[in-house]
């Protein structure tokens, strides 16, 4: 007979349906017991779809009777934990913000404050009040991305002015350093700036507040996102299903607060060669669809890897406002049109646009 760590080890064979990965890697086999009567597996899905609990169902199996020889194989399953209801906001809202948004990413390096600064673009565009915190104080890149090198100034209220930039509002620590000085800071100290930036701001009335959280699950995470009485989330991933792992670590975060997750988007999602115009998906592609579809949350849309966007960055001039009409800048227009979607059926009262 063989042992669970050896059945555990077989297992990683199965993969999920539609990935490359294996249930083991995607913490879906939690326990697996060894009677006399036959072998338990203790399966937790992360989906309702009873098509790919019956799939994977099927599949351990038949792979625990091909290693063991054992016909009675029982498959136990854990049903996926279901947000608890939201509890009345306890944080006080923001006098003159309507929503709250926050544009979070399992991890660096997925493109999450270029998504956050053309969703924010792309929502003003669509005729929103739309102002723009750079919450991500380790590195933060807002002022980079929209070309702003001056320093706010103060209210007769001493309260901080925010710049204006292509119709946004924006604040950012980088504002107010040297730029390559590092910030080395502890938890308490990032706290209280952000919640400086929140509610000792001149905001005056915006339709949409969009933060951009600095990257991964943490601690730091979830204080700022205790901090703003958030309306929703937004999570950036990309294709390969490492990454789309981190959405389901994005998702509990949200969760933990109370805040909907207003949906997936999916940057780098292939890219378009600049000379003939072919499409390769270089990373894999449909893996945020996929897993948005699974975890029963909207998908957003698919942002290309093309270089006209790091070339619009770098340059200060965003790519929704340097080529409006590209195809990349009207997938964060599709973007911001779904969050403003999500935004209003939670809300029940329609945001005003402009087609």
């Amino acid at each position: 007979m063989a042992t669970p760590q050896e059945i555990l080890a077989g297992l990683k064979e199965v993969k999920y349906p539609g990935f490359t990965r294996d249930i083991v890697s995607f913490g879906i086999v939690r326990d697996i017991e060894i009677a006399s009567a036959g072998i338990t597996v203790t399966l937790a899905m992360n989906t309702t779809k009873s098509e790919t609990v019956d799939e994977i169902s099927r599949a351990v199996r038949e792979r625990v009777r091909a290693m063991t020889g054992v016909g009675a194989v029982e498959i136990v399953i854990q049903e996926p934990e279901k947000p608890k209801p939201a509890a009345p906001a306890k944080t006080p809202g923001i006098p003159g913000i309507r929503h709250i948004v926050a544009v979070a990413s399992g991890k660096g390096g997925v493109g999450k404050s270029t998504v956050a600064v053309n969703l924010a673009l792309a929502l003003h565009g669509l005729g929103q009040r739309i102002g723009l915190l750079d919450a991500d104080v380790y590195g933060p890149s807002v002022p980079l991305m929209l070309g702003l090198d001056e320093r706010p100034s103060s209210s007769a209220q001493e309260r901080i002015v925010p710049l204006d930039r292509y119709g946004l509002k924006a604040i950012s620590l980088g504002l107010f350093i040297q730029p390559g000085q590092p910030v080395i800071w502890r938890g308490p100290m990032i706290t209280k700036l952000l919640t400086q930036f929140l509610r000792e701001v001149e905001w005056g009335d915006l339709d949409v507040l969009v933060l951009d959280l600095p990257p991964g699950t943490g601690d730091a995470q979830l204080t700022i996102t205790q901090q703003a009485p958030l309306s929703g989330g937004v999570i950036v991933t990309t294709p390969q299903d490492v990454a789309l792992l981190d959405v389901q670590r994005g998702i509990a975060m949200f969760n933990q607060v109370n805040t909907p997750v207003l949906g997936v988007v999916e940057n780098m999602s292939f890219h378009v060669c600049g000379g003939c115009g072919e499409r390769a998906e270089i990373f894999g592609h449909g893996g945020g669809r996929r897993m948005a579809a699974d975890l029963s949350i909207p998908f957003l849309g698919e942002v290309p890897l093309v270089r006209g966007i790091r070339e619009s960055m770098d340059a200060g001039r965003p790519v929704v406002i340097a080529a409006p009409d590209s195809p990349e800048a009207q997938a964060f227009v599709a973007i911001a049109k779904g969050v403003l979607r999500e935004l209003e059926q939670r809300a029940g009262i329609a945001l005003p646009t402009v087609h």
